[in-house]
């Protein structure tokens, strides 16, 4: 499991009166699918994988590879949806397809980048759920910086983010507004993490 490599949601009245225009809710103003890592974003040896795009779709093709897998990221996702997460992309790339079935494709000596972007209904649903842990990945406790890993504005990814930066895999977890998102490299060096968050980061930021 990467997470032990890296860290051990109007209804109509009828009226004789015009109804006033509802106050707009909090949504997403970018499509998270849009959001995720392109290709553009990753070194030109990784090729995407089959299964990136919506989670739904993702945990159908992981089924007929890893069934034990698909399982529980779908009980984490299903656990997401519950507090609130309304959509969710992800995307994947690998320098060797077999990998493309492995947990974020980080699996042997494959150099592979994944991320996910989930919209939340609103900023305190997704601040809750990033503090929770996403995906099995909880942010280190404050005040606490074991080797590799940065919590808060000094990741430069905002306030409520934090990183792992140690090979063989470096991982960004972080908040903007109704966002939440992952970003995990494996066998890749450190300027290729930091492109691929800051991709990431300014497309939700």
């Amino acid at each position: 499991m990467i997470a032990t490599l890296v860290i051990g949601a109007a209804a109509c009245q009828v009226s004789s009166h015009p109804a006033p225009t509802p106050f707009p809710s909090p949504t997403p103003h970018k499509p998270v699918a849009t959001s995720v890592l392109q290709s553009a974003d990753v070194p030109a040896s990784l090729k995407q994988c089959h299964a990136s795009g919506d989670i739904d779709a993702y945990l159908a093709e992981l089924q007929t590879a890893d069934n034990a897998l698909a399982g529980r990221v779908r009980q984490q996702w299903q656990s997401l949806k519950k507090v609130g997460a309304q959509v969710g992309a992800i995307s994947l790339f690998a320098s060797d397809t077999s990998a493309c079935s492995k947990e974020l494709a980080a699996g042997g000596t494959a150099k592979a980048a994944a991320s996910i972007v989930i919209a939340f209904g609103d900023e305190g649903q997704a601040d809750r759920a990033w503090l929770a842990g996403v995906f099995g990945f909880v942010p280190p406790v404050p005040g606490e910086s074991p080797p590799g890993m940065v919590r808060g504005a000094a990741t430069g990814l905002g306030p409520s983010s934090w990183t792992y930066n140690r090979a063989p895999v470096r991982l960004a977890s972080w908040r903007r507004t109704v966002f939440i998102a992952l970003a995990v490299l494996t066998n890749l060096d450190g300027a290729a993490f930091q492109a691929a968050a800051s991709a990431v980061d300014a497309r939700i930021h």
